[in-house]
């Protein structure tokens, strides 16, 4: 029988569930698992993600969070027999490298979802978009611009009025958040094996925090984007219920 790990989170109600779950199926230690079950909505999901990168360990979410657009329907029957027929999609993370006054190193996170950077104080951000080495935009006057991964695009880029990707396209959203100038850009489709930098123009006056995930950084300088191709997960969805399908039905949802 498939060996299960399973994780939740802090809520009373996914504590109640994963015990009926664990009494039902078992629960072994994360190393020895086969397969790692969240049971909550997306943000434990995307804490095992990042918890679990590149250990090959496949991870099969189950909603009984607020949010799930990253899990499964929640079903407490057949568990075994659903994950050994769900589909596998392999997914790369964003790495970001943060230049920071407040810090004499450069600060390194993995982000699942987006790297964001958000104006720190009234003043609106200037921004400075460079890609591969070539100047861009010489200003983006904003509150804040953000790169998402497909998994992020439904989610804060989604929000933001940025496009929705699938999940295996080779791209990346650049999003701005509330431009000023120019007033009318609403960002622009990326290939995920090029170089985004984005240079925080007058920082002392306008200071600026970059995040990625849950990891921020305050009073940037600049921050480089790029994929960490050197890092991979597993995320397994229920064969009836693929992430495509998901994809298709938020385009459509009104």
């Amino acid at each position: 029988m498939i060996q299960l790990h399973f994780i939740t989170n802090l809520t009373k109600e996914a504590n109640n569930i994963t015990q009926r779950f664990i009494k039902k199926y078992g629960q072994v230690p994360e190393k020895n698992a086969d397969v790692i079950v969240v049971l909550g909505g997306d943000g434990t999901m995307l804490f095992a993600l990042r918890n679990f990168m590149n250990s090959n360990k496949p991870i099969y979410g189950v909603n009984c969070g607020s949010i799930g657009f990253l899990m499964n329907k929640y079903e407490e029957e057949d568990l075994p027999e659903r994950i050994e027929k769900a589909h596998t999609k392999e997914i790369q993370p964003l790495r970001m490298i943060a230049k920071s006054a407040l810090q004499k190193n450069d600060i390194e996170a993995l982000a699942i979802n987006e790297v964001s950077l958000f104006r720190q104080s009234y003043q609106a951000a200037k921004i400075r978009i460079n890609i591969d080495g070539k100047i861009r935009m010489e200003e983006l006057v904003c509150d804040g611009v953000m790169i998402a991964t497909p998994t992020g695009s439904t989610a804060y880029n989604l929000s933001a009025q940025g496009p929705i990707l699938p999940i295996m396209a080779p791209l990346m959203a650049l999003t701005p958040i509330c431009p000023f100038r120019p007033r009318r850009w609403h960002g622009a489709l990326l290939p995920n094996n090029i170089t985004v930098r984005f240079d925080i123009l007058e920082s002392k006056k306008r200071p600026v925090n970059a995040s990625a995930d849950n990891i921020e950084v305050k009073s940037v300088s600049s921050v480089t984007i790029h994929s960490a191709t050197d890092v991979k997960v597993r995320i397994l969805f229920d064969s009836n219920h693929s992430w495509d399908e998901r994809i298709l039905s938020e385009q459509f949802s009104y």
